[in-house]
């Protein structure tokens, strides 16, 4: 019998939109309570309540779906490891878990995890899912400070601690020897283990909530409510595949890798796309093989996953076009994903990978790109990717530790120029604004504009990048991870290329050095400034079709120069006027 018979279509949405709105409270309740500005600002964290098999049931809407959607990846390991520990679940558990080759995107990510019970008319426990939450540390005691940068990290054991499905709180009982080794092990460990305390305290409330939600329902209805609604999302998809073009779409980008090494650098990632009736298969072979001693490597599940679920679903599913869609795991069931064993997108333990998040971002792009040819009317243009880095240091004996997640910018898409100065794909994090930085920290921000005159030209152009600087105010250290220094964001439909990122390291005497994308950690003085210029979207469609109008707009913001328009518009401009007549010439000619 189909599922949508046994259960009433009124109490499947009813059901689903309590789940939606207990992950999106889950959510604010971490980012109100959480103390360092990467999970307060940044809103670098994820929450999701899934079934008691790890199934994903529903995620919060606010926060990053590199942090949201791996969580029932972290609940399957998690379920995994204990049985073959022989470990029960029990009523008043709290689990840490942040293995990158279970289920966690990588080492910082650590998630906590509630289980949730419903207890029966004859006082039966039955478990009936996990209510958690991710979030991004500062530090995970790794062998520099700060998480993120360890460029040259050998193996995973140097990227910090492991926790593998470890009970932070057994049956309710607070298990002091973990907590004591995370603050003896965690540099900034008041705000780390704040954080996790902050996650805890939400992922708890999340279960509260989903068990009253069961308690209000039954668990027999309640169940029913999850398959259909898991069985809705999954014909969505269905459908949307079914009306993409037969055939199979291939592209392929490449990532700057260790430009300093030409055996390690612009790496390639390779996508292609195959419609198969109402599936996808996502083949990455052609992906370049794994670096052993570079954590660039990106764990299947937990990252790529993400980014291709991200991608299919922002596509064929637009909420623009389609208006709401249910986030569920329902989504990914008519995908799948290969990617050969030991290559960038499926690295083998312990193959780094803590500097997993741009590559990853990367593969996205090279989705998007690969989905351009089936539906060139649902895509944007290559993006700018991001940069992360970050500062720490000492004040005394304690360290203080900062990330900052400097934007990128989207391509252009059709009817619509690329966004400005924001973090991309599976990212969407939030930037820290300049007045938390300095309340709290050693540092000044002496510039935060759009970087002018570098979109890529088209009929819709892509996105600016963002200049910032930041000026250390006492001797510091700091480590860099990013990508798109030495490759363009693509344009499509004859539309330009966006422009590459840079990053210059300004010392107190005047002099600078122009830095790569990823930079081991390395000691800057007090007066030491960053300059960050942000890469720009690659431009959708051919820039002469532009509306000069909008050419003029740009010109008259300042965001492009006269010569600008009119080498790629074919746009003249004369004081700050159009000339109607000669840009008709120009562009007839």
């Amino acid at each position: 019998m189909n599922r949508m018979t046994e259960i009433d279509p009124v109490t499947v949405s009813v059901v689903q939109g309590a789940l939606e709105t207990i992950a999106v409270e889950v959510g604010y309740k971490l980012m109100r309570m959480a103390y360092s500005s990467i999970i307060r600002e940044s809103e670098d964290f994820g929450a999701a309540l899934t079934d008691e098999t790890g199934q994903g049931l529903a995620e919060s809407a606010q926060s990053t779906p590199l942090q949201s959607g791996p969580i029932p990846g972290y609940v399957k390991s998690v379920l995994a490891v204990l049985a073959k520990r022989g470990e029960a679940i029990r009523p008043g558990d709290v689990i840490m878990h942040n293995d990158p080759y279970g289920g966690a995107s990588h080492g910082p990510d650590v998630a906590f995890l509630v289980p949730v019970f419903h207890v029966d008319h004859d006082g039966a426990e039955h478990l009936i899912g996990f209510s958690g939450t991710t979030a991004h540390h500062l530090d995970i005691g790794a062998q520099t400070p700060g998480s993120c940068g360890i460029v040259e990290a050998v193996d995973a054991y140097a990227e910090g601690l492991q926790f593998k499905a470890i009970k932070v709180y057994d049956q309710g009982c607070r298990n002091d020897a973990v907590w004591q080794m995370l603050r003896d092990n965690l540099r900034a460990s008041d705000l780390v283990v704040g954080d996790m305390e902050a996650q805890v305290a939400a992922s708890r409330i999340g279960a509260e909530r989903m068990a009253a939600l069961v308690a209000r329902h039954g668990l027999a209805r309640f169940r029913a409510a999850c398959a259909a609604m898991l069985d809705q999302a999954e014909r969505l998809m269905r459908r949307a595949i079914a009306a993409l073009p037969e055939g199979s779409f291939r592209a392929e980008t490449r990532i700057d890798g260790y430009l300093d090494d030409p055996a390690r650098a612009n790496l390639p990632l390779v996508v292609t796309v195959t419609k198969q009736g109402e599936e996808l298969l996502v083949d990455l072979t052609g992906t370049a093989p794994q670096l052993p001693d570079r954590p660039i490597n990106m764990p299947l599940r937990g990252t790529v996953d993400v980014a291709v679920w991200l991608t299919v679903r922002s596509v064929l599913l637009d909420t623009a076009v389609h208006g709401h869609v249910p986030v569920n795991e329902g989504l990914t069931r008519p995908i799948r994903i290969l990617a050969p064993k030991g290559c960038l997108a499926n690295p083998v333990f312990p193959a780094p990978t803590i500097a997993r998040f741009c590559p990853g971002n990367q593969l996205a792009d090279t989705v998007m790109k690969a989905l351009a040819q089936a539906v060139p009317g649902q895509v944007s243009a290559g993006i700018g990717n991001l940069k992360v880095i970050a500062f720490s240091g000492l004040q005394g004996e304690s360290h203080w530790v900062h990330m900052e997640i400097f934007e990128g910018a989207y391509g252009g898409r059709p009817g619509q120029d690329g966004m400005d100065a924001v973090d991309t794909l599976y990212a969407n994090t939030r930037n820290n604004p300049v007045e938390d930085i300095e309340t709290h920290l050693p540092l000044r921000v002496l510039r935060y504009e759009l970087r002018e005159d570098e979109a890529g030209a088209g009929e819709w152009r892509g996105g600016l990048g963002s200049v910032r600087e930041f000026r250390f105010l006492t001797d510091a250290g700091t480590s860099v991870e990013g990508e798109g220094h030495a490759h363009r964001p693509w344009g499509f439909l004859g539309g330009l290329p966006g422009a590459t990122a840079t990053l210059v390291l300004k010392r107190a005497d005047g002099t600078a050095e122009s830095l790569p994308s990823k930079v081991p950690h390395r000691a800057v003085r007090a007066g030491d400034s960053f300059i960050c210029h942000g890469p720009a979207g690659g431009g959708y469609g051919d820039p002469k079709r532009r509306d000069p109008a909008r050419v003029l707009e740009d010109v008259l913001d300042g965001l492009i120069t006269p010569a600008t328009a009119r080498r790629d518009y074919g746009v003249v401009i004369s004081d700050g006027v159009l000339d109607a007549a000669a840009t008709a010439a120009l562009r007839a000619n």
